[in-house]
């Protein structure tokens, strides 16, 4: 898409590496190079992370089952996951862009946002810059791949990246981005769910195009809040900037418990309790976290830590809970342990421009019911309400329940 004539008060780009994990692998190791290679745990009850792309037109891809890809997908090679190393190389790539702007909003891994505003006159023209911005990558980390988007916006960046993957490059100029993004399903849109989207499609709302051509009174009046941000986006409008590295700063919950542990039960156990109480101070400080990480340490004292990074932000302890959960999929350290804590980390303020932008209905759903069960703790004491499993498991393992007035929580 031609950008010489075009107005561009501002530069962004999105850069996101091609199938990460499973690339990392497959260049670490020339013998799974063309194979379709699954990263992720062997076990049929852990989830694909990543799926190379000869995996993919089996259909298979993240956060798919484990069994259910080796069905669709039996000569797969399954490699289990070396966080170790992507972390290395994602430092590598990290450095790149940042050789290109100060600027740098690092989503996951793999992924950023790039402020390239000013940047012209010293590395050319937009499809230039990104072109620039390929090779170098391909060329720091020995031979991987990135697909980049580059529009006015955040948010039309980060459709453009996905537009011609792998190894594509998509220039939108932002005189041409409502355009351009008009043909495509309301999926597109930022925090449109399913649940949102067949809302959207009831009210006769199938392309970004259709959300554009309404107004926003009448987007209002059926979808509130969330209606004018769609509105928005689909004008090819976001006002976010790029914030640049997020704050370090993390609320986590430990316990050092009485008894060693390593049933993986067991350990949900406490993983639940824990993000139910990140969540709450979370709530109560109106913060949203971008990232979970779990912390395991060994009856020997060694310490294990996984961590992931959001793709929305969040205060709800079942959000946290469930990354949590599927974080220990990526230990391979059997313990036992002596230590089990979860924590949240690079929050920033909520509001409710973030929310409606960000959470689709059914964690809002959740947020409400969490935030009303802090209200009735408030008023009633802690204990008022108590899970189902919590009253079994005090019955069937007395001597782990009763932890709870010794266990050791700490807020970092």
């Amino acid at each position: 898409m031609s950008n010489s004539d075009s107005d561009w008060p501002s530069v962004v780009a999105h850069a996101d590496m091609d199938a990460f994990y499973a690339a990392v692998e497959q260049m670490d190791n020339p013998e799974l190079r063309g194979k379709p290679v699954l990263v992720g745990p062997p076990s049929g009850r852990g989830v694909v992370l990543t799926a190379s792309y000869e995996a993919r037109p089996y259909k298979v891809g993240s956060a798919m089952p484990m069994f259910k890809a080796r069905k669709l997908c039996p000569e797969a090679v399954i490699v289990p996951p070396r966080f170790e190393r992507y972390t290395e190389v994602s430092r590598t790539i990290m450095g790149v862009f940042a050789d290109f702007s100060p600027r740098v909003e690092a989503i996951s891994l793999d992924e950023a946002f790039i402020d390239l505003t000013g940047s012209e006159d010293l590395l050319g023209s937009p499809d230039t810059i990104g072109l620039s911005l390929k090779n170098a990558v391909r060329e720091a980390t020995g031979g991987l791949t990135v697909s980049v988007g580059i529009s006015g916006t955040k948010y039309v960046a980060k459709v453009a990246s996905d537009f011609q993957k792998p190894d594509g490059l998509t220039i939108v100029p932002p005189d041409e981005a409502r355009a351009w993004l008009a043909p495509m399903p309301v999926s597109r849109l930022w925090g449109a769910g399913p649940v949102t989207q067949k809302k959207l499609q009831a009210l006769g709302l199938h392309t970004i195009g259709d959300v554009a051509a309404c107004g926003d009174d009448w987007l209002d009046e059926k979808l509130g809040a969330m209606g004018r941000r769609f509105n928005q986006l689909a004008q090819g409008q976001d006002p976010r900037v790029i914030e640049g590295r997020r704050g370090s700063k993390s609320v986590g919950s430990e316990r050092t418990l009485a008894q060693d542990i390593s049933d993986p039960e067991q350990i949900k156990f406490y993983l639940r309790r824990s993000a139910e109480q990140v969540g709450q101070r979370l709530r109560r400080k109106t913060r949203v976290a971008w990232g979970v990480q779990v912390k395991l340490k060994t009856s020997d004292f060694r310490s294990l830590t996984r961590q992931h990074q959001r793709e929305r932000p969040t205060d709800v302890a079942e959000d946290i809970y469930n990354d949590g959960v599927m974080l220990l999929e990526k230990f391979d350290d059997p313990g036992p342990f002596r230590l089990v804590g979860l924590s949240a980390y690079d929050i920033e303020q909520s509001g409710e421009d973030l929310q409606g932008d960000l959470f689709s209905q059914g964690p809002m759903r959740r947020h409400d019911l969490e935030v009303a069960i802090d209200d009735l703790k408030e008023r009633f004491g802690s204990n008022v309400l108590k899970r189902a499993d919590d009253l079994a498991r005090a019955r069937q393992t007395p001597n782990l329940d009763f932890l709870g007035d010794e266990d050791k929580e700490g807020e970092q």
